[in-house]
């Protein structure tokens, strides 16, 4: 089936390369046909519909998923609708809602929508019911390049969790804490799946953790400093998180009775009391050697650094590799880059 999955264009490179970790952790076969101004179109097999809401619960840069029904030059739109059996598709109540994603549109939005909706309602007859507030059936059109696509929506990216999970609102705060959107996003990335262990050896006030233990992942944190030892857990419990273990430790002399399935983490930088009175550099070096000893072979770890860092330098003589990287600007002075690294001895250097 072909699906058009409408992305977040807040970063240019994060929402496509979540989507696909996604998919690829849940094991479903895809091949992605082109990304159009943030509409990733993918055909995917026919099993996307079962695990649907696996799907949609893990994604933070996305804003919504459609089943596409037709794609057609703008100027064609109106006689295809009319040609389309919506009685195939309409079977509840139904709206109609347009996003144009440039300005090329020679269509007035609300009058575009009145016009579908009411050549649906000719097409499906008297059973059809518009219901513009909460509908069971939302038809999307999106137009774009002087182009248009039609699509049913199939699932929806609930925003109501990253709103409310934002750091300051949760019983322990500490300035500098990574937004839940792009903890989600990194967790994602490892392509970690519902019972494995993720471990965040930087804890923090456990934000990383939250957004993976919601995705059904069991969590380890650690931290070198009591108090976000002791936070963490209080926002672990409050998020209704269960299976986690948090304790004080360094990560450069932590051991644990096994080794992880995926490492997330957002270490400090620069020289304050978070990390210890080291140099960033330093510390990075000494846990990036560490944590090959606490990760599976083949496992990914997605880490959070400053620009001036050079990452690649680090990993030499380590079994790390990079599999791809994302930067993020900051201000001016600072892009944050969120590398991807695989344990694969097979590169060892």
């Amino acid at each position: 089936m072909e699906v058009t999955i409408v992305l977040s264009r807040e970063h240019p490179t994060l929402p496509q390369a979540e989507v696909e970790a996604v998919l690829q952790a849940e094991k479903l076969k895809y091949n992605v046909q082109k990304n159009l101004n943030g509409l990733l179109i993918l055909h995917l097999s026919q099993n996307f519909l079962k695990i649907l809401p696996t799907i949609a619960l893990r994604l933070s840069f996305t804003h919504e998923i459609l089943q596409v029904l037709f794609q057609t030059p703008e100027k064609h739109l109106i006689k295809l609708s009319k040609q389309y059996k919506w009685i195939d598709i309409v079977k509840a109540d139904y709206a109609v809602r347009v996003k144009k994603l440039d300005r090329t549109s020679i269509y007035n939005t609300s009058e575009l929508e009145r016009e579908i909706g009411e050549i649906i309602k000719i097409n499906v007859g008297e059973k059809s019911i518009v219901n513009l507030d909460d509908p069971s059936i939302l038809i999307r059109i999106i137009l774009f390049n002087k182009n248009a696509l039609v699509g049913h929506r199939i699932a929806t990216i609930s925003k109501k969790h990253f709103f409310k999970s934002k750091p300051h609102k949760r019983p322990f705060f500490y300035p500098g804490s990574m937004s839940p959107k792009l903890a989600r996003c990194m967790v994602n990335l490892t392509r970690i799946k519902r019972g494995e262990t993720l471990l965040d050896p930087f804890c923090g006030t456990g934000g990383i953790l939250i957004e993976a233990g919601i995705i059904g992942a069991r969590v380890i944190g650690t931290d070198i400093d009591p108090k976000m030892v002791n936070g963490t857990g209080i926002n672990l419990k409050t998020s209704l998180i269960s299976n986690f273990q948090v304790y004080r430790s360094d990560v450069r002399s932590l051991k644990l009775p096994f080794k992880v399935d995926a490492i997330v983490t957002d270490p400090p930088y620069g020289i304050s009391a978070s990390t210890g009175g080291e140099k960033s550099n330093e510390l990075y070096q000494q846990s990036i050697d560490s944590m090959q000893n606490l990760i599976k072979k083949g496992g990914l770890i997605c880490i959070a650094t400053p620009h001036y860092l050079d990452i690649q330098k680090m990993l030499q003589g380590t079994n790390f590799q990079i599999i791809e990287q994302h930067h993020i600007r900051m201000h001016k002075s600072l892009t944050r880059v969120i590398s991807l690294l695989k344990n694969d001895s097979s590169h060892h250097r």
